[in-house]
């Protein structure tokens, strides 16, 4: 049984509506409300990366139509998927980094209103070359992830960080979703206008819009930590010398790409998201080619899909988090193999049925488990460093495209691609990857995934931990 977490005892941070910690972080997880500023960056964080994820996934819907006009062949609207993982790869590693320096807010807005352009751009193409072009660059809109992640951080405590993080990116993942079912919508309601060549490149000033609307009410809502943005919390004249150079860029990335646990959790995340962003990116095609249904009800299922993360990912988090005051960082890395392994097995048999509905059931099943191991993952990340937290997120998320990126190009490349036995290759190497998380190991704790010696402290983070592990990693 572990120790309770919770300190309201914190004369510095007084939330009438909020339990804190030392820190200031809460200690409770309220995601139907905005009195606290916690609540506020949870509703601002998991929204402005739902618009993020519309955008990415509001050209797959669409791709029968553009591919038409376009004249575009399998293999370039291949490209163009793997293009779209490509650019989120390098501003994923990036983001991480940018949040340790500037903070979350600022960093995500930024990213917001950069990459807008691109997305509105979508409707000036006219080649292949520009089509993959506009694709990776829409797909570094999704290093929002990053921030997102590295938010919840920021204002949750360890014992709810698990499910704060899970609900916040559960829910902006419903955006790839939204955006399969509601893009051959608009499509087909601005075609009875325009011609068809000119409706789907309209289609597109609305995810542009959106995206746009997001990163101003970040700005103008948002704050970085429970106190202040982090501009601000710079400007604190009382730090050491010795915690200046703590704080040093340098330090912080060398220190996150040095822990071997990160790479872990970047492999693990690569066959959980990076499996998901392969599906959302082929599902709907392979039920439109395989058995004949139409654009929208193509767009309907794979909208179904992504849309289940309101409940699965954050369902992650909080198993996590159970798991975690039960049994340990044990409890969070057995619970991660087991949700991460039956994800790979329904994946296997999603590939192996031949019917429409068995196909749209286990796809279901399959869904919940590959989304909810994304929670689980991130249930873990923000344990492994303190300081390169960023970097570990960045890393992590990253991990997710990359993996993204190989699937895609190993099993869905090409013009004469057999889904069915890619679908299939896809879960088995997602079983095989599961089983790098017994190689994970908390020598804080003395735990791993095999090994647990009962400490009087195990997990989830006790008040003042967060400063207390930061002194330590100081010292040494």
């Amino acid at each position: 049984m572990e120790p309770s977490q919770r300190n309201t005892e914190t004369p510095s941070f007084q939330y009438a509506t909020v339990p804190v910690d030392s820190s200031g972080r809460a200690t409770v997880f309220r995601p139907f409300s905005l009195s606290s500023p916690h609540s506020r960056a949870f509703h601002l964080a998991w929204l402005s990366l739902f618009s993020c994820f519309f955008s990415t996934f509001s050209i797959p819907p669409l791709i029968p139509v553009i591919s038409s006009d376009l004249r575009l062949s399998a293999s370039a609207v291949s490209a163009a998927g793997i293009a779209s993982f490509a650019g989120s790869i390098f501003s994923r590693l990036a983001m991480g980094p940018l949040c340790d320096l500037i903070g979350p807010r600022t960093s995500s807005a930024i990213l917001s209103l950069l990459t807008a352009p691109a997305i509105l751009s979508t409707a000036l193409v006219s080649s292949p070359t520009s089509f993959v072009l506009v694709r990776f660059f829409v797909g570094f809109s999704l290093a929002n992830f990053v921030a997102n992640q590295y938010w919840m951080s920021s204002m949750f405590s360890g014992n709810v960080v698990g499910l704060a993080n899970g609900v916040s990116a559960g829910w902006a993942n419903v955006g790839a979703g939204v955006s399969q079912l509601l893009m051959p919508i608009l499509y087909t309601t601005i075609a009875e206008f325009l011609p068809r060549d000119v409706s789907w490149r309209v289609s597109f000033v609305f995810p542009a819009v959106f995206q746009v609307i997001t990163a101003v009410l970040v700005l103008l809502y948002g704050q970085d930590t429970p106190d202040s943005n982090r501009k601000a919390s710079n400007r604190n004249k009382d730090r050491t010398p010795v915690e200046e150079e703590h704080s040093s860029f340098v330090r912080i990335l060398l220190d996150g790409l040095g822990d071997y646990r990160a790479w872990i959790l970047a492999l693990l995340y690569g066959y959980s998201f990076g499996v998901e962003l392969t599906t959302d990116n082929m599902i709907a095609g392979y039920f439109y080619e395989r058995f004949g249904v139409n654009l929208e009800a193509a767009g309907t299922i794979a909208a179904s899909f992504a849309i289940s993360n309101v409940a699965s990912r954050p369902a992650g988090g909080m198993v996590s988090d159970l798991l975690g005051k039960r049994y340990g960082m044990r409890g969070r890395l057995w619970g991660l193999w087991i949700v991460q392994s039956v994800a790979g097995l329904l994946c296997l048999l999603l590939g192996r049925v031949n019917s429409l509905w068995g196909s749209i059931a286990v796809m279901w099943v399959f869904s919940v488990f590959v989304q909810a191991a994304s929670g689980l993952i991130f249930g873990v990340v923000p344990f492994v460093s303190t300081r390169s937290l960023g970097v570990v997120a960045g890393m992590t998320g990253s991990g997710g495209t990359v993996g993204a990126v190989v699937t895609q190009v190993l099993l869905f490349s090409g013009d004469n691609v057999r889904k069915q036995r890619s679908i299939s290759l896809m879960g088995l190497m997602t079983f095989v990857a599961s089983l790098s998380v017994t190689l994970i190991y908390f020598p804080r704790w003395e735990e791993s995934f095999v090994v647990l010696h009962h400490l009087p402290n195990p997990m989830t983070v006790p008040s003042g931990y967060l400063e207390t592990r930061k002194r330590t990693m100081i010292r040494s």
